[in-house]
Order: C-alpha cells, then sequence, then structure tokens
C-alpha cells in the first residue's frame, strides 16, 4: 500500500512540475518569440505610451468618437478583471428596457439619423470587452463623427473601410471594427 502511496505522490508532483511550471514557460517562451504583440497584450502606443489594446474594448462617449459595444462589467465598464456578459435573456424586461434607453441615447446624440440602431450598438457582448462593432455599428455612428469633426462623411467613411477587419479566412465571421484603432484614426487625420 505504502508503494502506491508512494508513486502516486511521486506521479503527482513530477505532473505538477511539467503542467504547472515547464509547460506555461515554455508557451509563454513561444508566444513571446513568434506571437510578440498579442504575448504583450496587444497595447496600442501614442507618444511612446500605452494607451490601450486593440483585444479590449474601451469607453467613448464623447460624441465626436464612434462608440463601442456596451459592456457589462462591473464594477467599471469594459474591466478585464470582471469579463461577463448580462446574462439577460431575451424574454427578460429588464434587457428590453435597457435596450431601449440605449437606442434613446443613440437618438439623443445624432436626432436627424433616422435609421435603425444596429443590434450590436445597444447589447453587449458575451464577455463585456469587445473591441469591435460592426461595419453597419459604424455606418450608423459615421454621420454624427463626421458633423462634429467637421470632416466629409466620405472621408469617415474611408477611414472605417481602412480599419475594417476582415472575415477570417474570408469566410468566417463577419467584417468588424476596432473602435480604439478608428477613434486614434480619426484623431490622427489632417485635413
Amino acid at each position: 500500500m505504502f508503494k502506491e502511496l508512494k508513486t502516486a505522490i511521486l506521479t503527482f508532483l513530477i505532473l505538477t512540475i511539467i503542467t504547472g511550471i515547464f509547460y506555461p514557460l515554455f508557451i509563454t517562451g513561444v508566444s513571446k518569440v513568434f506571437f510578440r504583440s498579442q504575448a504583450n497584450g496587444s497595447l496600442i502606443y501614442r507618444n511612446g505610451k500605452p494607451i490601450g489594446s486593440s483585444l479590449i474594448g474601451q469607453s467613448f462617449d464623447d460624441p465626436k468618437y464612434f462608440w463601442p459595444r456596451p459592456s457589462a462589467t462591473s464594477p467599471s465598464s469594459f474591466n478585464a478583471a470582471s469579463s461577463s456578459g448580462s446574462n439577460l435573456g431575451p424574454s427578460n424586461p429588464a434587457l428590453a428596457e435597457t435596450i431601449k434607453n440605449r437606442v434613446k441615447v443613440y437618438k439623443a446624440a445624432d436626432p436627424n439619423n433616422n435609421n435603425p440602431v444596429p443590434i450590436d450598438l445597444v447589447t453587449s457582448s458575451a464577455s463585456g470587452l469587445d473591441p469591435h462593432i460592426s461595419l453597419a455599428g459604424a455606418y450608423y455612428q459615421a454621420p454624427r463623427v463626421a458633423r462634429l469633426r467637421n470632416l466629409p462623411l466620405d472621408i469617415v467613411r474611408t477611414i472605417i473601410l481602412q480599419h475594417t477587419n476582415k472575415r477570417f479566412l474570408s469566410v468566417l465571421g463577419e467584417p468588424v471594427v476596432n473602435v480604439l484603432e478608428l477613434n486614434l484614426a480619426l484623431d490622427e487625420y489632417k485635413k
């Protein structure tokens, strides 16, 4: 019996060292060599300082910026330490009320826009951290952003297209726009 116990404990310790130390160090090393940006958080820098990540959404509430999908994380929006969705089902009255209020915010920010607000702009993602919006969401917001930045709408639409991530392998998913990268491109645009 002691021989089996000794073998079990030794096996446990060896597997713990292999899977808990060596394997994570190996994977981290490989990712640092071959996927340097992603392994370091896909940080975006401006003037040598990190201002965000292309993988985690950020709040923008100024109407001259494109707004991201809503975040359901707490205690603050886009809190990566608290990734979660709202977990409200489609029949939940709280979800319907939340969506109605979010639509009102978009309509108040751009009262002349009579188009329906795209669903991704008024519903949070499953993680609450989504850095992307749909092309429909970007095009919906384009007139407001163009007007407030005093830019031609065609220029704003061109910048949207330049920052659109295409479908993976040309077939999987939908084209999306990274909100932080789009807003930074607008800030850097010279008339």
